[in-house]
């Protein structure tokens, strides 16, 4: 399975969400970068995503977006398939 990284803060419910998610599709270990404890992390957050928001998810090299993005992956059936990889 390859490394999964989540950008998040403590109290962010769609971080929370993101992570059940992921849980549910056996994922185990995810590597948390709390953007709301280092704002230099959340700078190299918005730099490599363009994105200022929390979840950021990346399943390997691949940026997936949000929580709703990562949703919709699921529902179309390609979040499998990328956890396989």
């Amino acid at each position: 399975m390859p490394q999964v990284k989540m950008y998040c803060t403590a109290v962010c419910p769609y971080c929370q969400l993101a992570e059940k998610l992921l849980n549910k599709k056996g994922v185990t270990q995810i590597e948390k970068i709390r953007v709301d404890l280092d704002p230099v992390q959340r700078e190299e957050m918005m730099k490599i995503t363009g994105r200022r928001t929390v979840p950021q998810v990346f399943i390997g090299d691949h940026h997936v977006g949000g929580f709703d993005d990562l949703s919709a992956l699921d529902a179309e059936g390609g979040l499998d398939p990328l956890l396989a990889a």
